[in-house]
């Protein structure tokens, strides 16, 4: 059994964003439309293979569909030029005012080009967008070793820790 440390984290106002300048080069950030569930797979593969994301590996594709569909899941691609370098999954729960961050992360290709507080930056600011009060997220110790500092540099606060034991393959 290993011990994971999950934080969860929270903004509640656009004001309190300290927002990325976009980097030097052609980035953009799109949402993806329509839905491509073969995109969110690939990006979930791709980036959680290093982060122990393996609650999806078993979906089959028509999960995925149903997933990708579903009118309160938005995803956005970072691209440079035409070449994908990371995504964002946002969910919308109108009924709270509220948006999550579902899966987030750069492609390691496109690590060390300071391109996640960027990308941070503008799914708050997408999510902010959807006229609500709070985006939060969870993100654990088996994730990217600059991602909780990452949410923190970006003006999001920590408002619920816990320990999980748990075995990893």
């Amino acid at each position: 059994m290993q011990k994971i440390y999950r934080n969860y984290l929270e903004i509640k106002s656009i004001n309190d964003l300290n927002e990325v300048e976009k980097p030097i080069g052609v980035y953009s950030i799109n949402l993806v439309d329509p839905a491509d569930f073969q995109l969110n797979k690939f990006f979930y593969k791709q980036i959680g293979q290093k982060y122990f994301w393996i609650d999806r590996l078993q979906w089959s594709n028509q999960k995925w569909i149903e997933y990708v569909s579903d009118e309160k899941l938005s995803t956005y691609v970072l691209k440079n030029n035409e070449e994908i370098a990371g995504y964002f999954e946002l969910i919308f729960h109108k009924n709270k005012a509220e948006a999550e961050i579902v899966y987030f992360g750069i492609l390691e290709d496109f690590f060390g080009k300071k391109l996640g507080g960027y990308l941070l930056s503008q799914a708050i600011k997408k999510a902010f967008e959807l006229n609500i009060k709070r985006v939060w997220l969870h993100t654990c110790s088996l994730d990217h070793k600059n991602a909780l500092k990452n949410y923190l540099s970006r003006g999001m606060a920590i408002f619920k820790s816990e320990i999980l034991n748990t075995k990893i393959a």
